[in-house]
């Protein structure tokens, strides 16, 4: 990924050739690298978005073995944080797979399987409001 993928006052970022919307968490960490980034390097001509001490000082991207050795021993790996954004993404629009599908460039089915946990999440949750509200209902209509 190139520094340029990030859109940071249209609140952007391009993956693979697609242009996906940055929710605030992400806006903010992606402003708060950008700025540690420039303030660490601030001569660096890489155009890669991660770079470290050594490429800071050529023009490739940093190594895989890097990018995972940075990851190690943190309850947050890059798989869970793509799961995890996934099925965000699916709690905030009703569980559409259309939609999961155009934004992440998934497959139908797993476009689908996210999707149908997340509408059962978003049913579980409005029947507990609902038993909440009347505790009377037991959780009936």
């Amino acid at each position: 990924m190139l520094r340029d993928d990030g859109d940071l006052g249209n609140r952007r970022i391009i993956i693979a050739g697609r242009i996906r919307p940055l929710d605030d968490l992400t806006h903010q960490l992606l402003r708060q690298w950008l700025d540690h980034r420039q303030r660490r390097w601030p001569r660096t001509t890489n155009p890669y978005l991660l770079i470290n001490q050594q490429t800071a000082t050529e023009t490739g991207p940093v190594s895989t073995f890097w990018t995972k050795n940075a990851l190690r021993g943190h309850a947050a790996t890059l798989e869970r944080l793509r799961r995890d954004r996934q099925l965000e993404e699916a709690l905030t629009h009703g569980g559409d797979p259309l939609h999961l599908a155009a934004v992440f460039g998934i497959d139908a089915k797993t476009a689908i399987r996210y999707a149908t946990t997340a509408r059962q999440l978003l049913e579980s949750a409005a029947e507990r409001y609902d038993t909440v509200r009347d505790p009377r209902s037991h959780g009936q209509p």
